[in-house]
């Protein structure tokens, strides 16, 4: 079958761009890196934008075959690429059409970023203890507090804040803000340990105003809920694409190493583990692109953003990320442990997509905070939920 055009430039920009440079991607080089600029010279910047906004409309679909071979290349180009999606859906969905059409609009011309601020450091996983204000003043809302982990945002065009509604404890908002509004300042960009091609911030809000046009439509919490569900499936994507590099990373050290008088290729140990590594793939990609097809189906309808609000967290993307970031897992521990003393060097690439894989069970939501999720969703009757 002929694959499409996208997926040729895609597999063309990686070759070109990030094969073969891991050390330059793996060095927490200056953000934004100017292979970005290159990136959207493809057409293919922010490739899921609707084409109302002036975007190519391609689905989460289209977007996981994207990011597999993106991560396949690199892990850290991948997320910086495709984390937008949680931003701009939630301003898809529930953005007025002003908003819309200035800001999505924009990003679509101008290839831009954007990020969102959610996550805390008291807070952690509990998002409702979140202490980031969101005032009314007159048209405005005025926003304070701290927010730990915000990739892109210092490129951003703009960003949404995830904040408490000040004159409602157990309100939320969310908001959505131009990056060059005052009060906005990066206080850090975070020395990760993998996907060190992506930039990721600490940032602080004082006395940061925008209109009051600028909240999202409904439950700012319930908002980035649906928001996550597009980011986690293509997060569980990027584990399937670090897995598919770390196979042939491995077919390629069987064939040049020697054990016994034979390349270790011929060994019947490692031919099993490489089976079994193939296997994993196979049902990886199959479970990303069924989340992917779930997503998109909710999408399509009419009066989508009202069913998004409804169903709330997509199991697919819960058990997608956890199953693909597990697995991912695994399969480079496995390999890392087959490259010998080789694999804890940074001579070996091993090294490199075995901190970056380990991200996808840590971001937007650890697997406790998942599985946790996944319990009181899936599993207890609904009769019993509290």
């Amino acid at each position: 079958m002929k694959q499409p055009e996208y997926l040729r430039k895609i597999q063309s920009f990686a070759r070109r761009e990030l094969l073969d440079k891991d050390a330059y991607l793996d060095s927490l080089a200056e953000a934004p890196m100017p292979l970005y600029q290159r990136f959207a010279d493809t057409g293919l910047a922010n490739w899921w934008l609707p084409k109302e906004s002036g975007g190519l409309g391609l689905g989460l679909e289209e977007s996981v075959r994207i990011v597999s071979e993106l991560a396949y290349a690199d892990a850290g180009v991948a997320f910086t690429l495709f984390i937008p999606v949680l931003t701009t859906s939630m301003v898809q969905w529930y953005g007025s059409a002003e908003l819309r059409e200035r800001h999505l609009g924009r990003m679509s011309a101008e290839n831009g970023f954007c990020a969102t601020l959610g996550s805390e450091h008291a807070a952690g996983s509990e998002l409702a203890r979140i202490s980031t204000t969101a005032a009314r003043d007159g048209d405005e809302i005025v926003l304070n507090g701290q927010k730990a982990f915000s990739t892109n945002t210092d490129f951003a065009q703009f960003i949404v804040v995830i904040a408490r509604a000040q004159d409602d404890p157990a309100g939320y908002l969310a908001v959505l803000v131009p990056r060059d509004t005052p009060g906005i300042r990066v206080d850090k960009r975070w020395d990760v340990i993998g996907l060190r091609s992506s930039a990721t911030y600490q940032v602080s809000l004082t006395d940061c105003r925008v209109p009051a046009a600028n909240v999202l439509r409904g439950n700012g919490l319930r908002l980035l809920e649906v928001g996550l569900n597009a980011s986690r499936i293509l997060i569980a994507t990027t584990a399937l694409g670090i897995a598919r590099r770390v196979r042939d990373v491995c077919m390629e050290y069987g064939k040049s190493k020697s054990v016994k008088g034979s390349p270790l290729a011929n060994n019947a140990v490692f031919a099993s583990r490489l089976g079994q590594f193939e296997m994993q793939i196979d049902v990886m990609a199959n479970q990303c692109l069924a989340a992917a097809r779930a997503y998109d189906a909710v999408a399509a309808r009419p009066d989508a953003g009202e069913e998004f609000l409804r169903v709330g967290t997509l199991k697919s993307a819960l058990t997608a990320k956890m199953f693909c970031g597990q697995t991912g897992w695994q399969i480079a521990s496995t390999a890392s442990e087959m490259f010998g003393g080789l694999g804890y060097t940074h001579d070996s690439v091993i090294g490199k997509l075995l901190r970056d894989v380990r991200y996808v069970s840590i971001v937007e939501g650890g697997d406790d905070v998942l599985r946790d999720l996944v319990f009181s969703r899936y599993v207890v009757p609904v009769s019993k939920r509290s």
